[in-house]
């Protein structure tokens, strides 16, 4: 989408929609009390534990831990991106999507338009490969690439034959369709006026979307044409950087295998799938992209790329590692598998059958060995100044990484190629987290399993966004040091200017900030204090908030206290005040 949509109309939308409905149409949900329960569309179970609450919008499944809100939902189940998500249900509301920058549905009418064309055309592709009298050429070159007919019909594959207006003709009833099938792709202007067909004796391989529509197509000329394979050009609905070639199809099986294999063309991807490793997609003719990449890991943890063994495909790896890099977030693996020099994909299945090449598909090189691997064999470790080297190249690429448990890791690794100090390098690095940071961060639950005060705090809060309203000392709360407190801070001040919000309409406001993850968690937490119906929830949340500042006051009398005699006159006073507090706090 050309704008960013107005949180304003997200929460409107949020208002209209019922996740229970948008749920059910895709999940059938059976009522369990207040709730709504099935067994979870993400992992396999006998039992239902995933729960869908009308009241605050809201899904949770209680085996896997997924959760979130309808956008969410849309997201996960129909492997679609936020605008897209958003736009779907928009149309389910009979609400137009507005931007920043203006409304689309001009934009949208476009497009459909465009989406027809390319249905068109893809049908007559399709009808031209079994009935054209030229036809038998592009028939002989699929069998002797090794393609069965049942392989071919469930890719769409299909023949555009020579000459310069056979999809003119076919499609081209009007000027303002030229001009639509220009814009589509299909066709280009010529320079002295008139149009003529953009795909000329070739195999074509229809590219769909997320939704299964053809977006574009890429065609295999026949013969010793140039280019050998032509993409459709950038248009409204079709963008290389974006678009990835048979992931609609595969997204099943990439499901069930929790990776995705990626390799460099269409024919890689069908043959493969003929030899039942059908969870291969292949970039359109563009390096991977970062949104390539992060539409990948919404249908899987692990990528595996697959690139030829030969210097152009360690240049072609190593740029692939820049650019998953930055968004190598917790749970996400990425491997290399590097193929025999003179070998693609289609031809190594062919030659060693389905079981061998999956073998190396599973043991293909994990992204920090690759890395560290490749860099160290660029110094000299036997050398002080080489083991130097290293940290000096690793130290850029490390740095790139989201702070968490694989940066860490990478670095202790790396300390221990270089043979220097993992703590010390870990600082130079800025994995240490400071003092600040640490504070803002959402308590863990404590060993014996009881969650912490401000767990407990922002848990109650987020499922019962109605507590906001009845927190008056709000100066107690902004002097909180705890971890957690900034957290607390910012949801209130999010719930007083959106009083009735709902659990989901809190957590799409925090979609994109590093408090989405805690939040989300906490939304979905299942404790005794927060499952109990019968309770009292604003005495329970007005007496943890007071419990907080007690074990505020407590903490800081204690750090006063350790200091004894060397205490200032002004701390003194303060110390005395803070028993003071902590008295009145008691006796309240």
């Amino acid at each position: 989408m050309a704008g960013r949509i107005p949180e304003k109309f997200i929460d409107e939308l949020l208002t209209r929609i019922d996740i229970v409905d948008v749920i059910d149409a895709r999940v059938p949900l059976k009522k369990a009390g207040k709730d709504y329960k099935a067994c979870c569309p993400f992992h396999e179970e006998k039992t239902p534990s995933f729960t869908v609450s009308a009241d605050k919008q809201f899904y949770h499944c209680f085996g896997c831990g997924e959760h979130g809100t309808a956008i969410g939902f849309l997201m996960r189940y129909d492997r679609m991106s936020f605008p897209e998500a958003v736009r779907e249900l928009a149309s389910i509301a009979g609400m137009s999507v507005p931007e920043e920058a203006g409304s689309v549905g001009e934009s949208e009418r476009r497009q459909a338009d465009l989406l027809d064309l390319l249905k068109q055309a893809n049908q007559y592709y399709q009808r031209q490969l079994r009935e054209h009298p030229a036809a038998a050429e592009a028939v002989d070159y699929l069998k002797k690439r090794g393609l069965s007919g049942e392989i071919a019909a469930s890719f769409g594959l299909g023949y555009a034959p020579a000459g310069w207006d056979n999809l003119l003709k076919a499609l081209g009833k009007d000027e303002s369709t030229c001009d639509a099938m220009v814009e589509a792709g299909l066709l280009a202007r010529r320079d002295q006026g008139g149009y003529y067909d953009r795909f000329r004796q070739r195999v074509m391989f229809p590219i769909e979307d997320y939704r299964g529509r053809v977006v574009g197509f890429g065609g295999r000329v026949l013969g010793d044409g140039e280019p050998k394979y032509l993409n459709s050009p950038e248009t409204p609905v079709f963008h290389k950087g974006r678009e990835v070639y048979g992931l609609h199809r595969a997204r099943d099986a990439i499901r069930r295998e929790q990776r995705v294999l990626v390799v460099e063309g269409y024919m890689d991807v069908v043959a493969l799938a003929q030899f039942g490793i059908d969870y291969s997609v292949a970039t359109l003719g563009t390096a991977a992209t970062r949104d390539h990449l992060e539409r990948l890991f919404r249908h899987a943890p692990e990528v595996v790329f697959a690139f030829d063994g030969d210097r152009a495909g360690r240049d072609a790896a190593w740029r692939a590692l820049n650019t998953v890099l930055p968004i190598m977030g917790e749970g996400r693996q990425v491997s290399f598998l590097f193929l025999p020099e003179g070998e693609d994909p289609d031809s190594l299945v062919r030659k060693e059958g389905s079981e061998e090449f999956s073998k190396r598909v599973r043991s293909a090189m994990p992204l920090g060995e690759y890395l560290l691997d490749t860099l160290a064999a660029q110094v000299d470790l036997s050398r002080l100044d080489g083991q130097a080297r290293l940290v000096e190249l690793a130290r850029p690429l490390i740095e790139r990484l989201p702070a968490g448990v694989f940066r860490d890791l990478m670095t202790e690794q790396l300390a221990e190629k270089a043979r220097v100090n993992s703590k010390n390098l870990s600082t130079l690095l800025g994995n240490s987290q400071s003092p600040a940071s640490r504070r803002d961060r959402v308590p863990r639950p404590r060993a014996s399993g009881q969650p912490s005060l401000m767990r407990q705090a922002i848990a109650l809060l987020v499922q019962h966004p109605q507590l906001a309203q009845t927190v008056a000392e709000r100066d107690a709360i902004a002097g909180l040091q705890q971890p957690g407190a900034d957290l607390l801070r910012r949801l209130l001040e999010h719930l007083d200017s959106h009083g009735s919000a709902t659990t989901g309409q809190i957590l799409e406001h925090f979609r994109d900030s590093e408090d989405a993850g805690p939040l989300g968690k906490l939304a979905a937490v299942n404790e005794r204090l927060i499952a109990d119906e019968e309770r009292d929830l604003v005495t329970e949340f007005r007496d943890l908030l007071r419990r907080l500042r007690q074990q505020d006051l407590e903490n800081r009398i204690q750090e006063l206290g350790e200091r004894g005699q060397a205490l200032t006159p002004e701390e003194k006073k303060e110390l005395m005040r803070l028993h003071e507090a902590k008295k009145g706090l008691s006796n309240g």
